[in-house]
């Protein structure tokens, strides 16, 4: 009897996580989307390691962000756009909507840029029909979405995979990386160092996600307080596991930089000038895995952020359109930045700055919901989450103004 008592809650346990193991890995896609490339090896090559500090504690950030999401779709059965027009008035709405749509741009920008210099990189295919070919293959991708949820998540997290794979083997072509442990004292080293910490910070911590992760979680919501603490369980398992793995790829984005480029004197200005240094310091190998990870990251972040703008229209505003339709919409800057020639790393380090200024739109509200008994019910946040989420925000806030002040006064 005691045997069979034992292993009943194991097997429950094992169950719930199964059920709810997907979401945080299609979410941990935005987290490693082109424009981490653009800002993290930018950072590793411009300042070596220094900057190894700001990604470990934006995706230590991040876990905590996407758990309190998670828990306010599993506690409520609601997500948190529809939350914020349930309980706060109309114009605030509308100005949070306005935002979130001005995000998914500039999330599209980052996504559409990168797969189309992967796919010139790859096959010599010109910058805007690449673009074009990436609309059109996001666009398959999200059919899957609404019948075959699983088979979408599984696409997703097969991209995943690839990106993964790609700086793994880059990371084990260049060896020990002497003196990387330094880059995890916190420090800067002039304004750009802290305009390219601001970019990482967007292009960890994105804010269409954390909108997205309270949908992708709601269905598991069950008002039975036994199951929705291993709901809960569960879902904390999948984000340590998924965002883990999203804070690897990162951290390797960094040092492949700061060891291939830092002080080399060699050209890394660009995505494309990364990508060849690789090739001529590691090998053709090298500098395949990156274009092959480059590709699979804008593919898979670029049908996630059409995904997460669907979910931000239809929750604020009730309205609800077709996802081709929203998918011209979004795409339309970056295939105008495109077509104008501006450059497309400085466009995607922008791109990141921009989300970077959207994370509280979308944070302060979800800290603001999570203390409220009456919304949460039994999963209400501790005193301590809500202080923690409190500073989280305004420290994102500061730092986002110090960097406003500082690059306009020069």
């Amino acid at each position: 009897m005691v045997g069979i008592s034992t292993r009943a809650p194991v097997a429950a346990r094992l169950r719930s996580a199964a059920v709810v193991m997907g979401p945080a890995f299609v979410v941990a896609v935005a987290y490693v989307d082109p424009g981490n490339f653009a800002t993290n090896m930018a950072g590793g090559a411009t300042h070596g390691y220094l900057l190894l500090w700001v990604i470990v504690s934006a995706s230590a950030l991040a876990m905590f962000i996407q758990y309190q999401s998670a828990k306010l779709g599993i506690a409520t059965g609601r997500n948190l756009p529809q939350l914020c027009r349930e309980h706060y008035p109309k114009p605030v709405t509308g100005l949070l909507w306005l935002q979130a749509e001005l995000v998914a741009m500039a999330t599209d920008l980052a996504e559409f840029v990168g797969a189309a210099v992967a796919l010139n990189l790859l096959f010599g295919v010109p910058l805007l029909p690449a673009a074009l070919i990436t609309a059109v293959v996001s666009a398959g991708i999200l059919v899957l979405q609404p019948l075959r949820r699983r088979r979408f998540e599984s696409v997703i997290i097969g991209l995943l995979a690839i990106v993964l794979g790609g700086f793994l083997y880059q990371t084990l072509q260049l060896g020990p990386m002497t003196g990387a442990a330094a880059g995890l004292v916190p420090g800067f080293a002039g304004v750009d160092s802290v305009l390219l910490a601001t970019g990482m910070l967007g292009a960890t911590v994105m804010p269409h996600v954390i909108y997205l992760h309270s949908a992708l979680t709601q269905r598991y919501h069950q008002p039975d307080p036994a199951t929705q603490r291993r709901m809960l369980r569960a879902s904390r398992a999948d984000i340590l596991v998924a965002l883990g793995v999203a804070g690897a790829v990162n951290a390797s984005m960094l040092l492949v930089a700061a060891s291939a480029f830092h002080g080399q004197g060699a050209p890394r200005e660009s995505l494309e000038d990364m990508h060849g240094g690789l090739g001529s310091l590691l090998g053709p190998g090298a500098a395949l895995a990156f274009a092959l990870a480059l590709l699979a990251s804008g593919l898979a972040s670029s049908s996630v952020g059409t995904y997460s703008g669907q979910v931000v229209m239809e929750g604020f505003l009730r309205r609800r359109i077709p996802l081709s339709l929203r998918r011209l919409a979004t795409m339309a800057p970056a295939l105008g930045v495109l077509a104008l020639g501006v450059d497309p790393t400085q466009a995607l380090v922008l791109s990141q700055v921009v989300l970077s200024f959207g994370i509280p739109f979308a944070l302060v509200p979800l800290v603001l919901l999570g203390r409220r008994a009456d919304v949460m019910g039994q999963a209400v946040n501790s005193r301590a989450t809500t202080v923690a989420g409190a500073v989280a925000a305004g420290a994102i806030s500061a730092l986002n103004l110090f960097l406003l002040v500082r690059t306009f006064t020069g």
